[in-house]
């Protein structure tokens, strides 16, 4: 593997949890190098590097956010059922553009009220007839009171509703049993040496006392260690596939409060339809989307199954559009396989764009577009450890997203997307913390030689609501999506906000439809075009 130059730059001190508008609420809410000896952690440093002490700070932040709640029962948890939920300024018919708004006084089991909020609320407004959605604002009080408000983006028949995805008291007990260890995921490392081949265990902190090969990236103070098979050097690292361990953090009691009938539980199941009507016709010029825009939340509503954004003026590309945007383009979607996804629909709607063979094997190969006559190059590519799939993938091109951010020379012709989350989840928020630092770092080194190079982000999409909510439950995406648009929110990039768009269109699918997906490219090429 290819040896890299060192390099070091400073990132401003960050300014942590900034007022954000958000559709859910808690609270307000490769230098590289392969060793081959014996060791059983990194050696110590003399004193916490910069990186060390910003992910401290958010760390203590995220702690004081989320704090323990007591819980000796389920009775004293949040109640979808018993809690009082109430419209303010009740009207017999509401105007498109106004805000509606409703009061939630949350009880326990036993009809009490909660004198504490951080309960996992999600607020959402539908008319399935006119394939339409939206999220809510949830802003909580922290005193057992919520604010929900919904912007009337459309006219007609409106549903509302807010789901408890999980009281306060089982918010407490994930982020106490996500930050206690990192063994949820047996790594497998495939070593290949001539005819031999071997797996050992590998992992994101030293297994075991046994010899260890460690994979350091030294710059970006990223590590993965695999036990060290015998007659073979570490060098000889292949292949990975990974495996969920039976292990769990969460005690018996706190298990029940995720058991499927207490997670996304409806709370104004007895409101009745509202209807919403033109009233009067108001002009809203906006400016043409771009890259830079502060995308508030939420940041757009779906209408007859198209994501229309509240802050931009967007463009609708059809497929002659998208063909004259990808003219002469380089693009680099760094991820996981909700980036993917883009890759595999874009030749559906511009059938010039194919793939070539780059000899790899499986889903998560790299893939490569090509239009030659266009001269338009896509390209994704999955993002380092920790990648979780039983499937076995090649790490011989491994790199970490800000090693491939630096390799890319970058013009106005050239754009990255980036998605990071789903694979982070099931692993204490330091590695995820750490990787986002990295990645915004790489981008700035990247302005520096190429100012005109186009950068989006997309957020994490939400996901299927019942599977294993210890270790990929929302909450934790949720937390990653706080902090990633709070260390990215002050850089002059592009956001594809996939966490309230997923929500408007109500998918809870870690991969969304197509029409879902098509919606997202669109905001990409609006940002690039």
């Amino acid at each position: 593997m290819p040896l890299f130059p060192f390099f070091f730059f400073s990132l401003r001190k960050l300014q942590f949890w900034s007022a954000l508008n958000l559709p859910i609420s808690l609270y307000h809410w490769n230098n590289f190098t392969v060793s081959s000896e014996p060791k059983t952690t990194l050696s110590p440093l003399k004193s916490p590097t910069e990186t060390e002490l910003k992910i401290k700070r958010i760390k203590e932040k995220l702690d004081q956010l989320i704090p323990p709640r007591p819980f000796t029962h389920v009775n004293t948890t949040t109640s979808a059922a018993h809690s009082r939920v109430t419209i303010l300024n009740p009207q017999d018919t509401y105007c498109r553009g106004d805000q509606l708004d409703i009061l939630v006084e949350v009880r326990d089991h036993l009809g009490r009220r909660k004198e504490y909020g951080g309960d996992f609320l999600r607020a959402r407004m539908s008319s399935p007839a006119l394939k339409a959605g939206a999220s809510g604002k949830v802003t909580d009080f922290n005193n057992g009171t919520y604010l929900v408000s919904f912007t009337l983006f459309w006219e007609g028949q409106v549903s509302l509703s807010l789901l408890l995805i999980h009281p306060s008291e089982g918010v407490s007990a994930l982020w106490r049993a996500r930050n206690q260890g990192y063994d949820r995921v047996i790594f497998k490392g495939k070593f290949v040496n001539g005819t031999s081949q071997v797996f050992t265990e590998c992992g994101l902190t030293p297994i075991s006392s046994a010899e260890l090969c460690e994979y350091l990236e030294t710059r970006d103070q990223e590590a993965f260690y695999c036990v060290r098979p015998q007659h073979m050097p570490c060098e000889a690292l292949t292949h990975m596939t990974t495996k969920n361990r039976e292990i769990s953090y969460l005690t018996v009691k706190e298990k029940s409060l995720f058991n499927r009938s207490n997670v996304g539980v409806e709370m104004m199941k007895h409101l009745e339809h509202i209807h919403v009507s033109q009233c009067y016709q108001r002009e809203n010029i906006k400016e043409k989307c771009q890259i830079g825009m502060k995308v508030p939340v939420p940041g757009g509503y779906t209408f007859e199954g198209r994501w229309i954004t509240t802050f931009c003026n967007q463009t609708q590309f059809n497929t002659i559009k998208i063909k004259d945007c990808l003219k002469g383009k380089l693009i680099y979607l760094l991820g996981d396989s909700t980036l993917r996804q883009w890759i595999y629909y874009l030749p559906k709607v511009v059938k010039t764009l194919k793939f070539f063979d780059l000899h790899g094997t499986g889903l998560f190969k790299k893939h490569l577009l090509l239009d030659a006559e266009r001269h338009t190059q896509i390209q994704w590519k999955k993002h380092s450890y920790p990648f979780v799939t039983m499937q076995l993938y090649s790490v011989i091109e491994e790199g970490y997203i800000p090693r491939e951010i630096d390799r890319i020379p970058g013009d106005k012709n050239t754009a990255i997307s980036i998605t990071l989350g789903q694979h982070f989840r099931l692993f204490p928020i330091d590695i995820f913390i750490r990787r986002a630092i990295n990645v915004r770092k790489a981008i700035e080194r990247l302005f520096l030689r190429s100012p005109a190079t186009k950068v989006i982000l997309k957020t994490e999409n939400i996901r299927e609501m019942h599977s294993n909510t210890e270790s990929f439950g929302d909450f934790h995406g949720y937390i990653q999506y706080l902090t990633m648009k709070d260390i990215f929110k002050d850089l002059n990039v592009g956001v594809i906000d996939a966490w309230d768009m997923t929500i408007a269109y109500g998918t809870n699918n870690v991969h969304p439809p197509d029409h879902v997906i098509g919606n997202q490219i669109n905001m990409f090429l609006n940002y690039i075009c």
